[in-house]
């Protein structure tokens, strides 16, 4: 619908004014961070064991909010970004597979338009390959020569050969100009095999970006999770961010109202877009769960270029 605007789940709104962002800009001047930490490349990438790969599930954190997810022979890419930079801020970390390790990607999945999410640079690459998108993006993309835009609204879900693409709500805000905010939607990708038991998890679900929301018990309660893909980072400060990005003790309750088996931590380490670290974000992340006496054998906290394959 031409001129629409999105919103969130009971109404919540960012609601941030440039008073607002000029006392954040004020106090990140007055902070010392240690950027030192830099998120390890894994030694030994699985490229060509994913090149060949058509029957098992596989997770490759490739950096920021960009994984290879491999399901039902199917290999798709979640908000891709290979860009060196964003706005200023050069990537603190290399991605974790170059663009020409990738095996074919089968389709290439958007939970919003943010820069960092939705990257044109990259983007470029996968003119030809199918893009599933949020309601309000389709347009948008086609005028720039994507043809095979498919455009979902909240829990609307498409078929893929064996599995099935469910976007899903989140709480959040979409800008790429000063005249079009909240005019495409944002959310999360849920892939799972069509055809499942009931004995065994095995959805994956993307969360995209989200600040904490009841709409990740009614996620949980639709669907059986095997893996959490939970962003962890840029949270800092939580009076600024808390609404669209969940803190890592957030992502861990988020863990839990989904109902999910496995954490896998994301949307760090490889820009800097608030003043939360990537050294930060992970040691709030294993506070936390210690503290809550979680299995540490299901928080898997993978390398850039790290393969998880689902035994």
């Amino acid at each position: 619908m031409k001129g629409k605007r999105f919103e969130n789940m009971n109404g919540v709104r960012h609601g941030k004014v440039l008073k607002d962002l000029r006392q954040w800009r004020k106090e990140r001047k007055e902070k010392i961070k240690d950027l030192s930490y830099v998120v390890p490349t894994c030694e030994q990438k699985e490229i060509d064991f994913l090149r060949s790969n058509r029957e098992k599930t596989t997770i490759t954190w490739i950096g920021h909010s960009t994984f290879l997810i491999q399901m039902g022979g199917f290999n798709l890419l979640t908000d891709p970004v290979w860009s060196e930079r964003m706005g200023l801020e050069r990537r603190l970390a290399p991605p974790g597979l170059r663009m020409q390790e990738l095996p074919r990607i089968d389709a290439v999945l958007i939970s919003h338009s943010h820069y960092d999410h939705m990257d044109m640079r990259t983007l470029r690459a996968f003119k030809d390959t199918p893009l599933y998108v949020p309601e309000g993006l389709s347009g948008k993309l086609r005028a720039r020569g994507y043809a095979h835009v498919t455009e979902l609204s909240w829990w609307g879900h498409v078929q893929l050969g064996g599995i099935e693409l469910h976007f899903v709500p989140a709480q959040h805000w979409t800008r790429r100009t000063p005249f079009d905010i909240n005019r495409s939607h944002w959310g999360g990708w849920v892939i799972q095999p069509a055809t499942r038991t009931d004995v065994e998890r095995e959805a994956v679900y993307f969360v995209g970006d989200s600040g904490y929301f009841p709409g990740f018990q009614r996620i949980g309660e639709r669907f059986a999770i095997r893996y959490a893909l939970m962003p962890i980072g840029a949270y800092e400060p939580e009076w600024f961010m808390s609404l669209q990005h969940v803190s890592p003790e957030q992502a861990i309750q988020a863990f839990i109202d989904v109902q999910a088996e496995e954490f896998i931590p994301m949307h760090y380490g490889a820009f800097r877009l608030a003043d939360d670290t990537p050294r930060e974000a992970l040691d709030r992340l294993y506070a936390e769960w210690s503290r809550r006496e979680l299995p540490i054998d299901k928080l898997r906290v993978l390398k850039h270029g790290e393969t998880l394959i689902k035994s």
